[in-house]
Order: C-alpha cells, then structure tokens, then sequence
C-alpha cells in the first residue's frame, strides 16, 4: 500500500501547553511539465534561520527551494520512467508556455535548476539536501556518470552537486527530502 502523506504539526496552546495544531493528510501538487509526478510540500522555514515558541514563524513552502538559511521539507512520488515515456511534447510554442507558467505557478523556482532543453533531468541546487527512500527504487545519477540505486531506507546527503534522479522500475518510488538552503562560495 503506498504511503499517504499526513503532517502532524505541534505548537503552543493559550496557556503555554503543547498542542497538535495541524493533523492532515497533505494533497501533492503536479503540473504538466513533470508527468506522473507528484510533490507534497509538507513544511518549511523561512530563509535566515528557523524560530520556535509560541511566536514561531508559520510553515514557508514556496518558493520551492530555501535560500540561505531556510529549510523545506516535501516528498516527491517519481513515477516510472515506462509511465511516461512516449508522452506527447507540447504541440506549439503556446502550448509550452502555458505548461511553463503552470509549474511555475504551482511550484515557483523549481524549473530554475535544470537546463533548457536538455532532456537529461540533471540539475544543481544551493541546498544542502537530506533524502530518504520510502518507497520503490530510485536511481541518483551525477554529472561524472556515477549512480547509486536507492531502495526503502536508503539515505542520501546530497551536497549541491549536480545530479537527476530516474525511476528505472515498474512502480513508483517516494523519496522524502528536507533541503537547507546554503550559501556557494565562489
């Protein structure tokens, strides 16, 4: 049975107590630029650094990757690469422009890391950034043409380089990431 994202999320009661003030299951997000996948945006914190107590700052999710400081955490379910292989491309500049501005809406940011026009997937990102497989199998590629197949419980410290993740399998694969945005010295 496939995990169903749920966030749990504690705070401060009027007296002082701890509470739940959140217990919800979490709806993915998908755009037509990423087919079959989906993103579940769970928590973050604003760039700069993270507060706590009874003033603490609400959750932070967008734009999709933190600067300095800031921190997100989100699942994204990878479906196989055979779901979509063969999907059509957009069929004119208009149609492309309409599913850029959709990801773009629904996920400001995200499209930043990748190359136009290369196919490949591979992206970096000014973020320290924490995986772990929940499900499925899941292949990490870096620019050096290193892989590693990650499986339910595999963890991955991914340190700003540039890498693309691939669904090689049949079924989808549920990576759980939390990224720190950092700084990239030159």
């Amino acid at each position: 049975m496939a995990i169903d994202p749920r966030l749990i999320v504690t705070g401060f009661g009027p007296d002082g107590a701890a509470v739940i003030v959140r217990d919800a299951h979490v709806a993915p997000i998908t755009a037509r630029a990423l087919p079959g996948q989906e993103m579940y945006l769970l928590w973050g914190s604003p760039d700069g650094g993270a507060t706590v107590g009874p003033k603490a700052d609400g959750p932070v999710t967008l734009p999709f990757f933190a600067g300095a400081g800031g921190t997100r955490l989100l699942l994204v379910r990878f479906p196989p690469a055979s779901a979509i292989a063969g999907l059509p491309a957009a069929s004119s500049p208009e149609d492309q422009a309409e599913i850029d501005a959709e990801v773009e809406e629904r996920l400001p940011g995200l499209m930043d890391v990748f190359q136009p026009g290369d196919p490949s997937g591979m992206h970096t990102t000014d973020t320290l950034d924490y995986g772990i497989c929940l499900e499925g199998e899941l292949w990490l590629e870096l620019d050096s043409g290193d892989e590693v197949r990650l499986t339910p419980g595999a963890c991955v410290v991914q340190q700003g380089t540039r890498h693309a993740w691939h669904n090689r399998a049949e079924t989808p694969a549920l990576m759980a990431f939390v990224g720190v945005g950092a700084e990239r010295p030159s």
